[in-house]
C-alpha cells in the first residue's frame, strides 16, 4: 500500500506545503457539525439572531473550520505516516467564515526532532486556512483572507 503522507525524514523546517484540495462550506456542513458536537450557538444556527450581529449573517463554526484545515492537510502531510496527533496550539480565527466560502490550506514545517529513542520523529507545522476569492474587507474579490491558523504537532513514522 502506497502512503501519500510524508515520513519524518521528508519534512524540512521552513518547507511550505500548499494543499491542492479545497472545500466550499455549505449551510448543511455547518448545521451537521453543530449538531454532531451539540453546539447550539445561535450565531451559527439562527439567521434572525445572526442578522442583528456585527456580521449580519450566520458564521461557520470555528472548530469546523479548524477541523477542515486539518483534513485538507492530511493527504500531503501525514496520511498513513502518522503515529498520533500530539497537540494543536495557538489556534486563532482572525476572520469569520460564511456559508459558501471556499477554504484552502497550507502547512509550513516549523520544527522537527527525533524522539529520544530515535525510532520516530516529532514534527510541528503551522497550518493556515484561507477563504479564497475574498478581499481584505471580506467581500467578493480576487484575493484570499486568512480565517484560521494554528500549530499542529504530530508523531511521525520514520522510513524503515
Amino acid at each position: 500500500m502506497t502512503m501519500s503522507g510524508l515520513y519524518y525524514e521528508e519534512f524540512e523546517v521552513g518547507q511550505t506545503i500548499e494543499h491542492e484540495k479545497r472545500r466550499t462550506i455549505s449551510e448543511s456542513d455547518n448545521q451537521e457539525f453543530c449538531d454532531m458536537t451539540m453546539n447550539q450557538q445561535p450565531l451559527h444556527l439562527d439567521a434572525e439572531f445572526a442578522a442583528d450581529t456585527q456580521f449580519g449573517e450566520r458564521l461557520v463554526n470555528g472548530l469546523y473550520t479548524m477541523s477542515l484545515a486539518v483534513g485538507l492537510s492530511i493527504p500531503d502531510t501525514t496520511d498513513g505516516t502518522i503515529v498520533a496527533n500530539l497537540s494543536y496550539d495557538g489556534v486563532e480565527h482572525p476572520n469569520p467564515v460564511f456559508h459558501g466560502d471556499t477554504i484552502r490550506a497550507q502547512s509550513t514545517v516549523t520544527d522537527k526532532r527525533e524522539t529520544s529513542d530515535g525510532e520516530r520523529g516529532v514534527v510541528t507545522m503551522r497550518v493556515e486556512a484561507f477563504a479564497v476569492n475574498r478581499d481584505e474587507e471580506g467581500t467578493e474579490g480576487d484575493g484570499e483572507t486568512l480565517v484560521c491558523e494554528f500549530e499542529r504537532t504530530v508523531l511521525s513514522l520514520k522510513r524503515e
